[in-house]
């Protein structure tokens, strides 16, 4: 196992396609240098039983993006080590969803549910390359995980890239892009539908390899979705030559699934039969593994 460290609550009317924005940091655009070609930055697999936290923080309970129904905490709750999944290689994170009804957040905001989100913020970080996790998902509606990678600044400034987001609907999950002029609501997104007898219920390698000059997305190695340099400049700046760290987060409800189903009760983007699931202990994102590659 190589584990190598390298050196926004929006109003409910305002939508977005994207994961969201971070609390606003000290904008930093300084370019990493690339690592040689093929090198391996980073890879986990969840095998130790538990968090390796020199490359992993977890998100705490004072962060709230995007309308989401839930509070995330650092729980055994919400961050789960399995082992023995069926057609996993090695051990599995589970990042869950947990009923847990007035679940009170320290700004005094309440959530009936509970979940988990990792980053590798200051600790790893790359610019350029392949990051790749293997991941297996529920049939959920209005569950709302993410793989992704963010700038170590102000956002949009610095960039967001979206490897893989799911919103409930079996068939498909969605890329995006989001930087200045092109956050939110971006034209810069895609949706990858899984052909006949597969769906995101199976497990899939979700990729983004990434350049000076574009942006690609795979699905178990098909190529979905290309965005080049002269695309994104067409609406705002390239702000993509700048370190990005890797995100990992299940959240439920909120904007994008609300915005997909329409669903208001029992709560925004969330019905009742999920509800029952999360109650269950059936709502989580499996990661199988996650790696970064040097291009």
């Amino acid at each position: 196992m190589i584990k190598r460290p390298h050196f926004f609550l929006l109003a409910f009317g305002l939508i977005l396609a994207g994961c969201g924005a971070p609390p606003t940091q000290d904008a930093s655009m300084t370019p990493a240098t690339p690592s040689p070609a093929g090198e391996v930055l980073l890879f986990d697999d969840f095998s130790d039983g538990q968090l390796d936290r020199s490359v992993w923080n977890v998100e705490g309970p004072d962060f709230w993006v995007n309308f989401e129904q839930q509070i995330y905490v650092d729980s055994s709750a919400t961050i789960q080590f399995l082992d023995g999944v069926e057609g996993a290689e090695n051990g599995v994170l589970a990042l869950k969803g947990d009923y847990s009804p007035g679940h009170e957040a320290p700004g005094g905001r309440i959530a009936d549910f509970i979940s988990g989100r990792i980053d590798s913020q200051n600790k790893f970080d790359f610019t350029y390359g392949r990051a790749e996790a293997r991941i297996k998902l529920p049939d959920a509606e209005g569950m709302w995980p993410a793989f992704w990678l963010l700038g170590n600044g102000r956002w949009p400034d610095t960039g967001e890239i979206d490897i893989m987001e799911y919103v409930g609907e079996t068939d498909w999950t969605g890329v995006a892009l989001h930087g200045p002029g092109y956050s939110g609501e971006t034209p810069l997104v895609d949706k990858f539908f899984f052909p006949e007898g597969e769906d995101v219920t199976d497990w899939h390698t979700y990729a983004v390899e990434w350049t000076d000059q574009a942006i690609l997305f795979f699905v178990d190695d098909r190529l979905t979705y290309r965005a080049t340099r002269p695309m994104v400049e067409h609406y705002g700046e390239w702000r993509f030559d700048n370190p990005k760290y890797l995100i990992l987060n299940t959240a439920l409800g909120g904007a994008y699934p609300f915005k997909t189903s329409r669903i208001e009760s029992p709560y925004a983007g969330l019905p009742g039969s999920t509800v029952d699931m999360i109650r269950n202990g059936d709502v989580a994102m499996l990661v199988d593994w996650v790696r970064v590659t040097a291009p």
